[in-house]
């Protein structure tokens, strides 16, 4: 019994050790599975994953084809900028040379137009008549048959102005007129003429005369019959209406006026415009050179005449006189009549290239005098 009773611990020990085997056995299915399942899903990640690197690599590939044509194309754009820029700096450099060109002839343009101004200012000067021209009378003899039997035309007339040519003598210089030409060309080829005085003598110079340039023109003057011209008029009314008070003045016979054909009025300077219908009404007029107007009241205005004129026949002329040589150089040794006298015993002599002398004049220094010259034909 003894044995019996001690086995059965051993019996029961098996049974607990199979049972947790299967225990375990179930637990290693379990996990088996679970690691099957596990191995599944990674292997479909797996090829997931592979999927993608294969879709990224290609998505790379593309990419870097793209990057590769875009870093052609920044090439090709960075060649052709760069040709364009420097075409752009040759294209800069030729304004930048074409316009200091052009400033040069811009600078030498404007060197050149100041010369001409200045040219024009010193010709201009020396073309003006300095000259206060005399009242002259007029005096009517008579008129033509022609003229008379068309009384509209204008009082014409015509006058001639002729400048004289000068020589302004300073200085101790002398002008001597000799009655040959041939003389005056003699002495002109001496570079200096030797003039005995009583004590001592001189040397003078001969030159040629340069004359200041002279004019000689026409003024043809054409006044109105018919026209008259009137100012001062005071501005107290209308336009219209003072064009009205002007006809009805000037029409009056019993203060000289006539018959109106036209009447102008400016009302910004005061001015106005009569034409008569008649000739004759405007000349006696303008002779009295004061009219009373009826305005508000009675006022006197200037009147006179309306003239026209043209220059015609405008000549300009210089040169040199060929019988007339000026002396310069002179010193003051003897008296002016004095020395003037022994200048013209020199150069009357034959031995001296002299010859007979028409006039001599001579200035001592510190004085001036203005010679004036004729023509041949005067």
């Amino acid at each position: 019994m003894a044995e019996i009773y001690s086995n059965r611990p051993i019996e029961d020990k098996m049974d607990g050790g199979l049972e947790e085997e299967g225990s375990q056995m179930e637990e290693a299915k379990k996990e088996l599975e679970t690691w099957k399942t596990k191995a599944e899903k990674a292997d479909d990640v797996k090829a997931r994953l592979i999927l993608e690197k294969l879709e990224e690599d290609e998505a790379k590939t593309n990419a870097q084809q793209e990057m590769f044509a875009c870093v052609k194309k920044q090439e090709d754009c960075q060649k052709e900028f760069s040709q364009s820029m420097n075409a752009v700096q040759d294209e800069i450099q030729k304004l930048g040379k074409h316009k200091a060109d052009l400033q040069d002839k811009l600078w030498r343009c404007q060197d050149e137009l100041e010369a001409k101004r200045a040219k024009s200012i010193k010709l201009k000067q020396k073309f003006k008549i300095y000259a206060q021209i005399p009242d002259t009378e007029v005096k009517f003899s008579a008129q033509n048959k022609e003229e008379r039997e068309d009384d509209n035309q204008p009082i014409r007339g015509v006058f001639a102005i002729s400048q004289r040519p000068t020589v302004l003598l300073q200085n101790g210089q002398a002008l001597v007129t000799f009655e040959e030409e041939k003389v005056a060309s003699q002495i002109l080829k001496t570079a200096k003429c030797s003039v005995s005085c009583d004590s001592s003598s001189l040397e003078v110079k001969p030159k040629r005369i340069t004359m200041d340039p002279a004019v000689k023109f026409e003024v043809h003057l054409d006044v109105s019959r018919k026209e008259l011209k009137v100012s001062k008029i005071p501005s107290s009314m209308p336009e219209e209406r003072m064009k009205d008070r002007l006809e009805m003045s000037f029409s009056r016979p019993s203060r000289g006026g006539g018959e109106v054909e036209r009447v102008e009025y400016d009302e910004n300077t005061g001015t106005g415009h009569i034409t008569f219908l008649h000739p004759g009404v405007a000349e006696s007029l303008a002779l009295r050179g004061r009219y009373r107007v009826d305005l508000e009241n009675e006022v006197n205005v200037e009147v006179g005449p309306i003239y026209k004129y043209h220059l015609r026949k405008f000549q300009t002329f210089c040169g040199s006189p060929k019988r007339t040589i000026l002396l310069d150089d002179i010193e003051d040794v003897e008296d002016e009549e004095d020395l003037q006298d022994y200048l013209e015993i020199h150069f009357q002599k034959p031995s001296n290239y002299g010859g007979e002398i028409e006039s001599i004049k001579y200035i001592s220094r510190g004085k001036t005098l203005q010679a004036y010259f004729l023509s041949e034909d005067n």
